[in-house]
């Protein structure tokens, strides 16, 4: 991807760099297009030295500026001092700081500086964004020009956005939150992370930076505007000063201007006189010219204002040991307008923004300073040294103003800074400002200066009246409305200002102002504000107001006028606030009545309700509101109570007389039980409502009346209706209706019957209907039960009911589908109804076999016509039956042949045969069956009755039997048995009807027959069944029918076979049956009289096996007689049966030596002569044999050697064990040394070693694993510790290597340090900890400590270590071994846990020093039993305070205070405790333990503790002074309690000055007991000081209890208190009591005074009387002069009233004749299609 480029140029200026900046900027200022680090930084501070700037230098030192010297320091967060560079470390914002080492990259978050983020990230440069999570790397990519840039989100860990720059970057920042800038030797990119964009060019760099080091580059927020910054080294007579050079750059215009400078950056600032903002570039540059340094700070307005540019300059000065000092870094703070430059020494220097001020000056690091950025959350700076401190410089709001004016005696600047940032200190200097401009007559200007007050200290009501007070001037907004403005423009308004701005907006009517206002959060809402709003008819945002400032009674009455009821519950629910429902309602009944009676649905729903119920029903019906009444009352009784009968009716009542439709609704719903239903129900007969009237009758003849009226009544409702009768009542009213009108009601009736049949019975509502004669009633009842119902009765009736109504098709439906009928009743019913249609008849009959009285009905009453039908449509199957019917009524035959041979082959032969059989006139069917096999039926049961007529007539019956292909065997030979045997074996044969003719043959004796049969039957069931032993026979020697059978197979049947198979099946039926005897005789008779079969081999081995098994005499002779058996086979038969001379003979004869060793061996157990043949035989397999007979004998040693003969290495495995089991490890190594030559296996090799190491021989051992094997060594090594042979285990496992169970030997061994050494390799906890609980049984402390360390940092295993070290003793060693272990690096909790328990188990000196050393460490419940059980109490303190459970450390400490007690402690916990009952223990504790404390404690506990009850605590004691000093910090709360109790310890104290104070400040107590306590007590009343007896009158005055009051004063002469009290109380009879007084105590001054003072109690008449009376005129005279010009004053202002009210209705009387007037003028413009107004009493509409 290639670069974007800009079509930006680069402007050079023609003037010379060294030219003032003013003539540098004035080439651009003509058109009006005014624009505005390089040598290694990291050099330039390693050669900063280290100056110090004091107070005497002439700077401006004060600590106007917060200096945090070590915000972080670096190197304590593990950063190395190397990698503290310009290079490493970035610092973009103040919310991060990257540090990169090798290979490693350091995130430090500022909100939690001392846990630095650490990523293995290898990367030239990293930048953190601003604002969020973001990094940016930088990377060379070897082989690849420029540089790799990539950005990371770290929150979510996905990479952003990358790209390969062409060109290495120089220099980057963050421009932006999304936005980088990169820097190239050539070219200024940017690069937005955000999108799809490469970096696209923004401008070429100027020829002044070509070389130079770029130290800044920064963008205007507006991106308008660029600079960048670069350094270079200094001028050869000064290298130390640093050049610094800068680019300014405009967007807009695409031009550069190259300028000196070392630092700068972009602000916003409002100038005097101005109305926005300008953007502003602040530059601070120091150059060497001519010699001369020249230093200075630029504030240069950018772009072109109106009144031309603003330039700012000032003077940088920098003392003689900073003269190579230079600015490294200029930020501008937004929040106070101030520029802060720091210098690369250190050095800081503080500007005013607006004018170039110097504001403040030093030196805030010895250290170098090389980066620095900007603090928008302080206002302030972030700076980080060379030394890695990171500094954070803000300004102190508390003395900046301060200093400014005082100290720089720059008062304008000071209030500059006051109002900008609305800090403190101002305060004298606005007021007069504001009192200047405002005697000057400069009020818009005053008006400014208040709004613009710092922290609104003139936004007060009385400078708010003072601006209301100026008049306006023509031309120009009144004051008021200037300061209103200027404070809409700043932000949001008080109460007193929303007010009186609300007030002038309404007055003009712009009420859409003052809503957008508050909607902006510009106005503070008030109640009169509300008030105004409110009458201007914005009833909502009143609404917001009075609930915003909580005017709880406005809130509710809005709501209420607006009807809103459901925001006045919820408002009321929330505020608590009461609402007036009786007068709301009466108000609201006329105006909005749907929201009154919204408002009586919402207090109807309180407990108990605010209203009687009645009262306001009678309040809505007085109004003819009848529907608002009942949704009121529907609403009130929706509780359904017994009390509320009465409204009920009154409810139903009225509804019922004027709108029926809705007291049926009511009804219907079902809410309302408690109504009189009587007066009900004959209201609803009235109303025509008879479905409701006959729901609350309860009378039978009431309901039977007004069933009159069914017309009226919906059918469903009123079949639901007789749902609620009884039976009796519902049969009698189902009576009723079919008396009534029987027709019109039938469908009801059915209706009603169908539903209710459960109830009322099936049987009483047919009975019902029939009583009626109404069988169409019964058709249409049951007609609907028939689906579901199983009573055969109803069945019945409903095909009674369809008969006799004529419903023919219904009877025929249900005689044919019906299962649940009467069969014979409907039968009968149907013959005695002699219906036209047969067929219901037929149905019945057919479906329930009764076809013979069918036919014989039919024949009877000559429907022959239906008997065809029958029989050739609806059952042919059932023409057997028929045609017997039809026999046994004598009908013709001819008929019953045709009718047969109507049928054909549909109806069923066989049983057809049997009907005519069993009447014998078979012959009948001859023509039927030879007609059907003519037609070619092959039907067996034709042709069986063909044949039986065949057998019956002897006509040929052989041919028929042997030919005939289709007729059943089994059927015709035994219809053929009686007849003739040989015709029934015949056919049985035919058919293989085998035990047909078996059984048939045994009767009569045929066995010869039988004998062939099965023979040629070959059949094995067959022979089964008739070799079955039968009983013995009668006569007795007789023989049996199986004998007979057996002597004809063997004599006749077999020898006449030439089938292998029949012989075959003949011989194993002989074998299963066991005839045993019988087989031989014929096998011998088959096998050794030269037969067709005497070589066959089967033959002979079974012939041979027989007679192992029957006669073994003859076995050695078969055996030599017969060649052709099955040797093997035979021999094993011969074994199995014991034969074991035999079976050798035959193994032998067959050339099985093996086999024959085996039967020596296995059978006869004879190893001697086995060994005998063995050797004469000499073959390896029988060598094999006998040592395997050998070692299971025991004889191991002789099997060794036969399996050595043989060469056999295949029964190793046993060999082996042998071996072992009877300890022959010599001769099993040579054996094992033989198998090892034939095979490889790793158990040959395994049980080698094993031996080698059984018979001691170590060397060939260590030999033999030194060479090639397959041995399982570490098998070996196991079982060679197991047996204690630890020498040869040693040397396996060293060979393996197997540390572990190395160890373990060796411990064995006793060679414990090679045992730790082998652990320390195997480092597994099992063997440390075996290791080690050896070294501690041995005593070897040392190595038992290496090895428990390895074991306690798992923390699984700490609690066995210390539990063996503990069972042995060995305290101390536990104790080192722990103290060991809280040094490791893998140390846990469970360490210092443990160490802990430890030592307060053996050394509890040591373990409270543990507990402060290691509290975050610790398993804190854990030690807190331990030491609750060891009795540790100040430990147990400590522990309960550091888990915060601060309640059980109260209790301890209080239990055992004498060791764990520590006031200052206890203070600190006491009120951390959570339960109150602890702080009254605390402070019986105190009281009883340290009372010179307890007033300490009360103090923390004041405002835990329940004050009353402390102060019972103390009344009971009778110690009320000792906890003075509380009472007086608790009466804060002002608790009656603590005022009485101090109170009266004040009056015994006699301070009446804290009395006085603390009757006047705190009121909550019981003032007139108080003041008649001391009354009777003599302690105020009567007091002796003046000053109670002063306080009671007090209290007196306080109650009203005016004339008490004064009584006192004057007792005491206090008449000035008496006058004062008399005016207070508004009491003229008082007044003039007093007025007596003075007369008759002849106090005249008193009397007029009290003239003055009492003016509005005093007549006017009364006092003159008085004062002529006794000669007072004169000291009346004031008074009376006062009084006159009073009542002239109020006359004159009546007067004044009048006029205006007269003249008031004159113009308005004037108007409504201008508005009569002016509507007369336009009415003939009205239209002419609306009729006029109807003239008092005149027609209405359409009236003639």
């Amino acid at each position: 991807m290639g670069l974007k480029t800009g079509n930006s140029r680069v402007f050079v200026g023609t003037s010379s760099t060294h030219q003032p900046v003013d003539q540098q900027l004035g080439a651009l200022d003509e058109n009006r297009r005014v624009l505005f680090d390089p040598l290694d930084l990291d050099d330039a501070l390693e050669g900063a030295h280290q100056a110090t700037l004091t107070a005497g230098d002439g700077g401006l030192v004060h600590d106007g500026l917060d200096i945090q010297a070590e915000r972080l320091q670096l190197t304590a967060v593990g950063i190395q001092p190397d990698n503290i560079t310009f290079k490493n470390v970035t610092l973009e914002s103040e919310r991060y700081i990257a540090i990169r080492e090798t290979g490693t990259l350091v995130i430090v978050d500022m909100a939690n500086p001392t846990a630095p983020a650490r990523r293995q990230i290898s990367a030239d440069s990293a930048i953190m964004a601003p604002d969020r999570k973001v990094i940016a790397l930088k990377a060379v990519t070897p082989g690849t020009p420029g540089d790799n840039i990539q950005v990371f989100n770290l929150d979510t860990k996905t990479k952003l956005k990358a790209f390969q720059m062409p060109e290495t970057v120089e220099y980057w920042k963050w421009t932006s939150p999304s936005r980088l800038g990169l820097v190239t030797a050539a070219a200024v990119y940017h690069w937005e992370v955000e999108g799809a964009s490469d970096p696209v060019k923004v401008f070429d760099r100027t020829p002044n930076l070509q070389g130079a080091q770029v130290i800044s580059y920064r963008v205007s927020p507006c991106s308008k505007w660029s600079v960048l910054i670069g350094i270079t080294a200094g001028a050869p007579e000064r290298p130390a000063l640093a050049k610094g050079f800068m680019q300014l750059y405009s967007a807009e215009q695409a031009k550069s201007q190259p300028l000196e400078a070392h630092a700068a950056a972009f602000a916003s600032v409002k100038f005097a006189g101005r109305d926005a903002e300008s953007l502003v570039i602040a530059f601070a540059q120091k150059t060497l010219k001519d010699g001369a340094i020249i230093s200075k700070l630029h504030v240069i307005e950018l772009g072109s204002a109106a009144g031309g540019t603003v330039k700012r300059q000032a003077e940088l000065f920098f003392p003689a040991e900073f003269a190579d000092d230079f600015p490294v870094s200029l930020q501008v703070s937004a929040k106070y307008s101030l520029i802060y430059v720091i210098t690369k020494l250190g050095l800081l220097f503080v500007y005013d923004l607006e004018t170039a001020t110097a504001v403040y000056r030093n030196r805030i690091s010895p250290d170098p300073i090389f980066i620095a950025c900007a603090s928008e959350s302080t206002g302030g700076f972030y700076a980080i040294t060379r030394r890695g401190q990171v500094v954070l410089g803000t300004v102190n709001e508390q003395t900046i103003v301060p200093f400014v004016s005082q100290q720089l005696n720059n008062l304008e600047l000071a209030l500059s800074l006051a109002k900008r940032a609305s800090l403190p200190g101002a305060e004298a200097l606005v007021g007069q400002q504001f009192e200047k401009l405002w005697a000057a007559g400069q009020y818009k200007e005053a008006a400014e200066a208040a709004a613009d007050s710092p922290q609104g200290m003139l936004r007060t009501p009385q400078v708010l009246e003072r601006l209301k007070s100026v008049p306006p001037t023509a031309g120009q907004k009144p004051p008021i409305l200037v300061y209103l403005g200027v404070l809409l423009q700043k932000g949001q308004l008080n109460q007193s200002e929303s007010t009186e701005l609300g007030r002038l907006v309404l007055s003009q009517n712009k009420k859409e102002l003052l809503t957008n206002w508050y909607a902006e959060g510009k106005l503070t809402p008030s109640e009169e504000l509300g008030d105004l709003v409110s009458a201007a008819g914005d009833k909502d945002m009143a609404q917001k107001m009075y609930t915003t400032c909580g005017a709880s009674a406005k809130v509710i009455g809005i709501l209420a006028e607006k009807g809103d009821i459901d925001a006045l519950v919820a408002y009321t629910g929330q505020s608590g606030q009461k609402i007036d429902y009786m007068f709301m309602l009466q108000s609201m009944m006329m105006k909005n009545p749907s929201g009154a009676v919204a408002l009586a649905k919402m207090g109807i729903k309180q407990t108990p309700p605010p209203f009687d119920v009645n009262t306001v029903a009678d309040l809505f019906l007085q109004r003819n509101m009848v529907r608002e009444a009942t949704a009121f009352l529907l609403e009130a009784l929706s509780g359904d109570k017994p009390e509320q009968a009465a409204l009920q009716t009154k409810l139903l009542d009225i509804n019922l007389v004027t709108n029926p439709q809705v007291a049926d609704a009511i009804l219907a719903n079902g809410t309302l039980t408690h109504y009189d239903r009587p007066r009900v129900a004959q209201l609803c007969e009235k109303a025509g409502l008879y479905m409701r009237a006959l729901q609350h009758y309860s009378d039978l003849p009431d309901i039977k009346r007004v069933l009159a009226n069914t017309h009226a009544i919906d059918p469903a409702a009123l079949t639901e209706f007789f749902g609620t009768l009884s039976k009796e009542w519902a049969l009698e009213c189902i009576k009723e209706l079919l008396v009534s009108n029987p027709e019109a009601n039938l469908q009801l009736v059915t209706n009603i019957a169908r539903e209710y049949t459960d109830q009322l019975g099936a049987d009483n509502i047919v009975k019902l209907l029939e009583d009626a004669g109404s069988y169409p009633g019964v058709y249409l009842y049951l007609g609907s039960r028939m689906a579901t119902s199983e009573d055969p009765e109803e069945h019945y009736k409903y095909i009674e009911a369809a008969a006799r109504t004529g419903q023919i098709k219904e009877v025929e439906r249900m005689t044919r589908e019906s299962v649940h009928l009467p069969a014979e009743r409907t039968k009968a019913f149907l013959m005695e109804a002699k219906l036209p249609d047969a067929r219901p008849l037929i149905n019945v009959c057919d479906r329930f076999d009764m076809v013979g009285d069918m036919a014989a009905y039919l024949y009877a009453n000559n429907m022959l016509r239906y008997i065809e039908g029958y029989v050739q449509k609806v059952s042919p199957a059932k023409t057997p039956q028929v045609v017997g019917a039809l026999l046994d009524a004598e009908a013709d035959e001819a008929f019953i042949s045709n009718l047969i041979l109507s049928v054909r082959s549909l109806l069923p032969v066989d049983a057809l045969v049997h009907e005519v059989e069993s009447r014998h006139r078979l012959k009948l069917l001859t023509p039927f069956l030879e007609h059907l096999i003519n037609e070619g039926s092959t039907d067996p049961h034709v042709h069986n009755a063909l044949g039986k007529v065949i057998i019956d007539a002897n006509n040929n019956p052989e041919h028929f039997l042997t030919t005939n292909p289709y007729y059943d065997s089994l059927v015709v030979g035994k219809y053929a048995e009686k007849r003739d045997p040989n015709m029934a074996c015949m056919a049985y044969k035919r058919g293989n009807c085998d035990d047909a003719l078996v059984d048939c043959t045994n009767k009569n004796s045929m066995f010869k027959m039988q004998a062939r049969y099965v023979v040629e039957r070959a059949d094995m069931d067959l022979w089964m069944r008739v070799l079955e032993e039968e009983s013995p026979t009668d006569t007795p020697g007789a023989p049996t029918r199986r004998k007979m059978l057996v002597d004809q197979v063997i004599g006749t049947a077999l020898p006449e076979s030439r089938s292998p198979e029949q012989v075959s099946v003949t011989v194993k039926a002989f074998m299963a049956k066991e005839l045993q005897s019988e087989l031989i005789e014929l096998l011998e008779k088959i096998v050794l009289q030269n037969s067709a079969f005497s070589s066959n081999a089967n033959l002979q081995n079974l012939l041979i096996l027989t007679a192992i098994k029957a006669d073994a005499t003859k076995v050695k002779d078969l055996v030599h007689r017969l060649d052709n058996f099955d040797g093997p086979a035979v021999a094993d038969k011969a074994i199995e049966y014991g034969l074991f001379e035999e079976a050798f003979d035959i193994y032998k004869k067959f050339d099985k030596k093996t086999d024959a060793v085996n039967v020596l061996l296995d059978n006869m157990n004879d190893i001697p002569r086995a060994s005998d043949y063995a050797s004469k035989v000499d073959e390896a397999p029988v060598w094999s044999q006998l040592a395997r007979a050998q070692l299971a004998s025991g004889e191991v040693a002789s099997a060794i050697g036969s399996y050595l003969r043989a060469g056999d290495t295949s029964n190793y495995a046993a060999v082996t064990e042998a071996a072992k089991s009877t300890s022959v490890y010599g001769d099993l190594v040579k054996y094992l040394l033989m198998v090892r030559k034939k095979q490889k296996d790793n158990k040959v090799d395994t049980e080698l070693v094993y031996a080698y190491a059984k018979v001691g021989q170590l060397e060939p051992l260590q030999e033999f694993i030194s060479g090639t094997h397959q041995a399982n060594l570490q098998a070996c090594g196991d079982r060679c510790y197991d047996e204690s042979m630890y020498d040869a285990a040693r040397i396996l496992f060293q060979h393996l290597p197997n540390y572990a169970r190395l160890a373990l030997t060796l411990v064995k061994l006793g060679r414990h340090q090679e045992a730790v050494e082998a652990a320390r390799k195997a480092n597994s906890p099992r063997i440390w900890k075996e290791i080690m609980f050896a070294c501690v049984d041995a005593g070897e402390f040392r190595l038992a400590q290496l090895c428990g360390l390895s074991i306690i940092v798992n923390a699984d295993e700490l609690d066995e270590v210390s539990e063996y070290y503990q069972s042995k003793g060995h305290f101390a060693q536990l104790i080192d071994l722990l103290e060991s272990g809280i040094g490791l690096e893998r140390a846990h909790m469970g360490i210092f846990t443990e160490l802990g328990m430890v030592y307060g188990r053996y050394r509890p000196e040591k373990l409270m020093e543990h507990l402060k050393l290691f509290t975050a460490r610790i398993n804190i419940p854990r030690l807190i039993r331990a030491c609750d059980d060891q009795q540790h109490w100040k430990e147990l303190t400590f522990l309960y305070t550091a888990y915060d459970e601060y309640d059980n450390a109260a209790g301890c400490m209080m239990l055992h205070s004498t060791v764990a007690w520590e006031h200052v402690k206890f203070k600190d916990v006491a009120v951390k405790t959570s339960g109150s009952d602890v702080h009254y223990r605390a402070i019986d504790f105190y009281l009883a333990e340290h009372p010179d404390l307890l007033v300490d404690l009360l103090s923390v506990l004041t405002s835990r503790l329940d004050h009353a009850k402390v102060v019972d605590m103390f009344a009971k004691r009778k110690m009320m002074p000792l906890i003075k000093e509380y009472l007086v910090t608790a009466q804060k709360a002002d608790v009656t309690e603590v005022n009485d109790a101090l109170n009266n310890l004040l009056i015994e104290e006699e301070d009446f000055v804290a009395l006085k104070h603390s009757i006047s400040t705190y009121d909550n107590f019981d003032q007139l007991g108080l003041a008649a306590k001391l009354g009777l007590a003599a302690k105020l009343e009567k007091h002796e000081l003046l000053e109670f007896r002063r306080t009671a009158a007090l209290l007196y005055k306080k109650n009203t209890k005016w004339a008490k009051a004064v009584e006192l004063a004057k007792a005491d002469s206090l008449f000035k208190d008496a006058m004062e009290t008399t005016a207070q109380s508004g009491d003229s009879t008082l007044a003039a009591d007093l007025l007596k007084y003075f007369i008759e105590a002849k106090q005249n001054e008193c009397f007029a005074a009290c003239l003055y003072t009492c003016y509005e109690l005093l007549r006017p008449d009364a006092v003159l009387e008085l004062a002529w009376k006794h000669g007072l005129t004169d000291f009346a005279m004031p008074y009376l002069i006062q009084s006159v010009k009073e009542y002239t004053t109020k006359v004159d202002t009546l007067l004044e009233d009048r006029k205006q009210s007269e003249h008031a209705q004159e113009e308005a009387l004037k108007a409504q004749q201008k508005q009569t007037a002016a509507h007369n003028a336009y009415a003939q413009l009205m239209p002419l299609a609306l009729p006029a107004a109807p003239q008092q009493g005149a027609a209405g509409y359409g009236g003639f």
